[in-house]
């Protein structure tokens, strides 16, 4: 009991003291919160007085500016409207300048306007001054034109003749003088570039020719194979003519065997078959095994060696000429020349010898000289392959150039070396005449009475359709060809132009190597007999 009694006082001992201090906390609490509001108030109303205070000076800042302002603007307006009167004075001065220059044109205007009236004036009485000059002029020529007529009928009269006679008697007189004029420049002329030109001609081809002097000796289509004796016929023919069949079907070439002692005939125009066949049979004929397996053995390996020799010919050839960069296919192709003939004339030597005299004469001439070389060996390439290949050798070389890139001036010249096409440059000209030169060397080809006989023929018969020709002798082998005119139809003058045109009729219709001499002559004989 004492213990709960000293609990209890114990508790409410301590129940006391936190009531106190609640309450002294509350009071704290409350004493603080009426310092805080005193001191918000007095807070509040210092910042209502600066506000004050700040609209205060911002109402007279404003005052301030505004004075400024209105003095500002005013001094503005005053420039400005002194800036406006100054261009307001410079433009009416222009507008005045203006107006003085308009005035003063205006009566520049009426001034020329009455210099114009003047001239006007003036025109038209020197209008009708030369309206009455022509009537005068007018009235002269028809009395001119009716005295001419009376002169004209009073000469018409007096001579016999119409005025179209007259005149017609006049021009052909006048064309006789100036004909006859004509003929003698002329003549004079072309004997002097005669002189001189055929001087030089002559100096450079015999130059030519003598620095290229060449061999000939005359091919044919035939080859003639020697034996041993006539019993070598009878193997070569073989049992029923079989190792005879077995050449020709091999070789390509005709073999004739007839009653020759001692030889046999290889004809073919094919010059590479022919050489093949003619070495064939050679290497048979001194083998002694003929029969047909051996015929087309022996033929293989010969037409190997013959291609061989044909590389090696063209090879040569072109190092002869001193030509360089040729394609290999053209090569081989000037070796096939070694085998073929013009008129009896090697091909292969006579391409050579055109392409030395043309380089000859290009050096004389300061023309292109690798060029005229150049065409010079390669102008007859076509008849390598022309048995083989339809056209004429000039078109078929001319493909063949093209072919291989040749160069085109190159190629012009092998087109131009027989004329088939106009010649355009110094070396085309130069290789038809070293062409010519080659081929017209005595003993270089061969020709037969037949076609000499014919172009002889044709020759004369070409002057003698000229008017007035009598008659015309070919000599020189027809180098040279003599006319003999009628004097009473041709006079001295005429014959001058007779000769040219003969000349130009044979070089237009006429094949022929180097050139033909027309020598026209006109004779006058007057015969008397004393008694």
């Amino acid at each position: 009991m004492t213990s709960i009694t000293y609990s209890l006082a114990c508790l409410s001992s301590g129940a006391i003291a936190g009531i106190v201090g609640a309450a002294a906390l509350i009071v704290g609490l409350l004493i603080g919160l009426l310092g805080y509001r005193l001191y918000s108030l007095n807070k509040v109303g210092l910042a209502k007085r600066e506000a004050a205070r700040i609209v205060e000076e911002a109402n007279l800042e404003a005052k301030t500016i505004r004075k400024d302002g209105m003095i500002e603007a005013k001094e503005q307006l005053h420039k400005m409207r002194s800036e406006f009167d100054k261009e307001t004075r410079e433009r009416r001065a222009d507008l005045q300048k203006s107006e003085n220059r308009l005035i003063q044109r205006e009566q520049s205007l009426d001034k020329k306007e009455e210099f114009l009236d003047k001239k006007q004036e003036e025109i038209e009485s020197s209008a009708k001054q030369i309206e009455s000059t022509k009537l005068k002029l007018k009235g002269i020529e028809e009395e001119l034109g009716l005295a001419q007529e009376k002169v004209q009928k009073e000469l018409e009269r007096v001579s016999g003749l119409s005025k179209e006679e007259a005149a017609a008697q006049l021009k052909d007189s006048l064309l006789q003088g100036v004909k006859r004029d004509c003929a003698v420049e002329a003549k004079e002329i072309e004997t002097q570039a005669k002189e001189q030109a055929e001087k030089r001609a002559k100096n450079i081809i015999s130059l030519a020719i003598q620095r290229c002097a060449a061999d000939h000796a005359a091919d044919s289509t035939v080859s003639v194979v020697p034996l041993p004796s006539d019993e070598m016929k009878g193997r070569i023919i073989g049992r029923v003519g079989r190792n005879i069949r077995a050449f020709e079907s091999a070789t390509g070439v005709d073999l004739i065997i007839d009653d020759t002692p001692d030889v046999v005939t290889l004809s073919s125009f094919d010059p590479v078959r022919r050489e093949i066949a003619r070495v064939t049979l050679e290497k048979l004929v001194a083998d002694g095994r003929i029969h047909p397996a051996r015929i087309e053995e022996m033929v293989d390996r010969v037409k190997k060696e013959v291609e061989q020799s044909i590389k090696e010919a063209g090879e040569e050839a072109v190092f002869d000429a001193g030509v360089h960069g040729l394609h290999p296919e053209l090569v081989k192709l000037l070796g096939r020349l070694r085998y073929r003939t013009s008129y009896g004339q090697n091909v292969l030597k006579h391409s050579l010898e055109v392409s030395f005299i043309a380089s000859i004469m290009a050096a004389e001439l300061g023309a292109d000289v690798k060029i005229a070389k150049r065409a010079g060996l390669l102008h007859d390439i076509g008849k390598a392959i022309d048995h083989e290949t339809e056209g004429t050798h000039i078109q078929i070389g001319v493909d063949i150039a093209k072919k291989y890139k040749e160069n085109p001036a190159v190629i012009h010249c092998i087109a131009a070396h027989h004329g088939d096409v106009e010649a355009e440059t110094v070396e085309a000209i130069l290789v038809q005449a070293a062409d010519a030169i080659s081929g017209a060397r005595p003993g270089a080809r061969r020709e037969s009475i037949e076609n000499y006989v014919k172009r002889i023929e044709k020759l004369e018969s070409l002057a003698n359709s000229f008017d007035g020709v009598e008659q015309s002798y070919a000599i020189q082998a027809g180098r040279e060809i003599r006319v003999i005119v009628k004097p009473e139809k041709v006079n001295d003058q005429a014959t001058v132009f007779l000769a040219k045109d003969i000349a130009g009729k044979l070089e237009s219709e006429l094949d022929y190597p180097g050139q033909i001499k027309v020598n026209v002559i006109r004779e006058v004989r007057s015969v008397e007999y004393a008694k």
